[in-house]
């Protein structure tokens, strides 16, 4: 596996704590019954929301016209290494890998029931002020507590 983002697999893939389950749904392959593969994205971002909610940061109501912050991604990268089918069980870990001062890197792990490595991937997310659409600094206390769980 030679992602740019992955120095030693097994060090790197240890940190994973938290992750979500989902099922390839019929609708997201192909006539061959492989996954299509943008749906590996969708996937990274019902993980993310979920560690988000998970961990009690950068969950704003969607709803609510005043909130000043959202996170939004700002790029998004995925390295697929196993093919995944129709039905397949999939564990998707997320964990951050490196705080900044308006935006964080988070990496993900999908693997299969099998415990088989399918795809691994990494984003940037941004605190961003929807009204002006630039970034904003995170807290220091949302730092802090992000900073707490980086493991590289």
């Amino acid at each position: 596996m030679k992602a740019n983002y992955i120095g030693d697999f097994q060090e790197w893939a240890k940190d994973f704590a938290f992750f979500i389950e989902v099922r390839v749904r019929f609708s997201e392959t192909d006539m061959y019954g492989h996954m299509n593969n943008t749906v590996s994205f969708t996937f990274f971002e019902q993980a993310r929301i979920d560690y988000f909610r998970h961990l009690g940061v950068l969950m704003p109501s969607a709803i609510d016209e005043n909130v000043a912050e959202i996170p939004i991604v700002a790029d998004l990268q995925c390295d697929y290494v196993k093919q995944v089918f129709f039905d397949d069980v999939l564990r998707i870990y997320a964990k951050i890998a490196k705080v900044g001062n308006s935006s964080m890197d988070i990496h993900y792990l999908a693997k299969n029931q099998h415990d088989e490595v399918c795809f691994t991937g990494r984003g940037t997310v941004v605190q961003m002020d929807p009204r002006t659409g630039k970034s904003v600094p995170l807290s220091e206390e949302a730092k802090t507590q992000l900073a707490s769980l980086v493991f590289l």
